[in-house]
């Protein structure tokens, strides 16, 4: 497993701060937003559908560090838009950094190279890097030729460098399994630190809404998928607790935690996590308290939740189930 001996401790540590205190909600990891803005215009992504005056803004840094703060997940993940093309994004990342949060900042590759001088190496710091597939998938996902051989090199540049670097894979209905297995021995044969893969959710606001997939075809595709790693024929590097990978080939049944992974942004705390709009609150406690979470994930009944099976909603319960004892064991195993 690709998360790191330091990041694993310090969650783990975290969990059972929280089981001792006896919270039932709280959160893992933030999805920090500092703009929405972005230089490509992914079919499947509804960010950058907000008015033009709304992708004008910024958070600040120190917007930043208060709702970091006010949070207190371990985990930090940056996503946007593109977070590179925030002004201060070296400012924002250090000072998370400095507090000693685990840092993703996730971007397209595009201005990941001429970036590099911007940021120091850190186990606390690692650049997510968006790829869909191999050459041609890509860059029909992104709808831009050549970006795919653009993020390529800026991995391999990063990495010479010293900084940790991971993938992020959506998949998509109508992908090729065997594509998807090349694809991954590619991505190996660069030196990533891990990879993250999570079915599509329809983004109420995407442009593409044909290509989501559903909960069965999900866990069917990702048991294709999937099936050389179950079977240990091949060694792919995950950035997954194992348990979310069950969940994604139906091996496990798991609800949603829509407060493990809370989303804030230009326009505050959104309701109720990083997939649905449903409006905004102005701080993270009036999140916790006034959203009646017993309406989401799929137990709920609400048809938005049906086929949802996203990481920011799942990979946080996989990581409360990794605590009990009897997955202790396994969850352990895969850092080694």
């Amino acid at each position: 497993m690709a998360i790191s001996i330091e990041q694993a401790i310090a969650v783990g540590k975290y969990l059972f701060m929280q089981r001792l205190m006896g919270r039932k909600k709280f959160p893992l990891v933030l999805m920090l937003e500092p703009l929405f803005r972005c230089n490509l215009a992914c079919t499947g992504c509804g960010k950058i559908q907000h008015p033009k005056e709304i992708l004008k803004q910024n958070l600040s840094p120190e917007d930043c560090f208060k709702a970091v703060e006010e949070c207190g997940a371990p985990v930090v993940s940056i996503p946007g838009g593109e977070p590179l093309l925030h002004p201060q994004i070296d400012v924002i990342v250090q000072g998370l950094v400095d507090r000693k949060k685990f840092v993703y900042l996730c971007t397209n590759g595009i201005l990941l190279e001429k970036s590099l001088d911007k940021f120091k190496p850190s186990p606390y710091l690692t650049f997510s890097v968006h790829l869909d597939g191999l050459k041609e998938q890509h860059d029909h996902c992104v709808d831009r030729d050549g970006v795919f051989d653009i993020a390529v090199q800026a991995i391999k540049t990063a990495k010479s460098k010293g900084f940790r670097v991971t993938t992020n894979t959506t998949v998509f209905e109508g992908t090729d399994p065997q594509q998807m297995q090349q694809f991954f021995d590619f991505l190996e044969s660069l030196g990533i630190d891990g990879m993250m893969i999570s079915p599509g959710y329809s983004y109420e606001w995407a442009p593409d809404q044909e290509h989501f997939l559903k909960r069965e075809q999900t866990k069917a595709l990702f048991r294709e998928i999937l099936s050389p790693y179950k079977l240990g024929k091949k060694k792919w590097n995950f950035n997954h607790n194992p348990l979310f990978l069950d969940f994604l080939m139906g091996e496990e049944d798991y609800d949603c935690t829509p407060w493990g992974s809370p989303s804030y942004s230009v326009l505050g705390w959104q309701k109720p996590c990083y997939l649905l709009n449903e409006g905004y609150y102005s701080s993270y406690q009036e999140l916790l308290e006034k959203t009646d979470w017993t309406q989401y994930g799929k137990s709920s009944g609400n048809p938005k939740c049906a086929d949802c099976m996203v990481h920011c909603g799942y990979e946080p319960t996989a990581a409360t189930e990794a605590m009990k004892l009897e997955n202790m064991g396994r969850s352990i195993g895969a850092l080694f």
